[in-house]
């Protein structure tokens, strides 16, 4: 049986890690490179980068801070922010990263996931989505969850999918930084609606929103969180123990 993968997520904004709720007031955490050797060390299966004013901004994704985190971590980097073009995701493939994810780059620019699906391959593609229930309908948001697209986001999450994404990253801005547990309802929409690894985001509060999470959904893969972390209120190893008791595949 396929393994759960415990990831934390690193949102950068002026080369520091910061933490908001529902996408908004955000809040000075840690240095990345200090934080991501920190998860590589205590049991995380892979990172998260996001340099989350990126696209917001119009500029590329600093370079130097995610070449240093490379270079001492030893899990799998997915990187995001400012990913506009192919030669954006040769970019940060150089720099350490294994994967790359997209997001507004790829609303702008649909024909994106599959001209480096066609480069990279689909799992190095990550297609990352922000949604948002608008008048009880999934709706996506881009740039950083501060525009509202008005796409239906199931049926963008199965194009995109159908492009050549590898993965994708699902985050609820409704849960976000909220802490009452993941958008079971969404992911479920989801994983109904393609074959490709689903990762769960936003609204981890605490160990059992995790086995709540895996239990509920088993074709989820993997659950994503950030200020938990962050604050140590839940310390991975012991999450992953837990876990384990549960009968939740999972790597120690």
């Amino acid at each position: 049986m396929i393994t759960k993968r415990i990831i934390p997520c690193l949102d950068v904004k002026n080369g520091r890690v910061v933490k908001g709720v529902n996408f908004k007031n955000l809040g000075d955490v840690a240095s990345p490179v200090a934080l991501a050797q920190y998860y590589s060390e205590c049991g995380a299966d892979e990172l998260v980068f996001y340099d989350i004013t990126a696209s917001v901004e119009g500029r590329r994704l600093f370079t130097d801070i995610l070449r240093e985190t490379a270079s001492k971590v030893f899990i799998p980097l997915t990187v995001g922010g400012g990913i506009n073009a192919v030669e954006d995701f040769e970019r940060v493939l150089k720099c350490g990263a294994d994967k790359v994810s997209v997001n507004s780059g790829a609303i702008r620019t649909p024909a994106l996931i599959g001209e480096a699906a066609k480069r990279y391959g689909d799992q190095c593609v990550v297609l990352s989505v922000d949604i948002k229930r608008v008048d009880g309908v999934f709706r996506v948001f881009s740039k950083g969850g501060r525009e509202n697209t008005g796409m239906e986001a199931i049926e963008w999450v199965k194009r995109c999918v159908g492009d050549g994404a590898g993965e994708v990253v699902v985050n609820s801005i409704d849960t976000d930084g909220v802490k009452q547990g993941f958008d079971l309802e969404m992911l479920e929409k989801v994983c109904e609606a393609v074959s490709v690894p689903v990762i769960a985001s936003g609204g981890a509060g605490c160990a059992e929103d995790f086995m709540t999470l895996f239990q509920t959904l088993p074709q989820v893969d993997a659950g994503l969180a950030a200020s938990i972390f962050h604050f140590g209120e839940v310390e991975i190893k012991e999450l992953k123990k837990e876990m384990l008791t549960r009968g939740i595949p999972v790597r120690i």
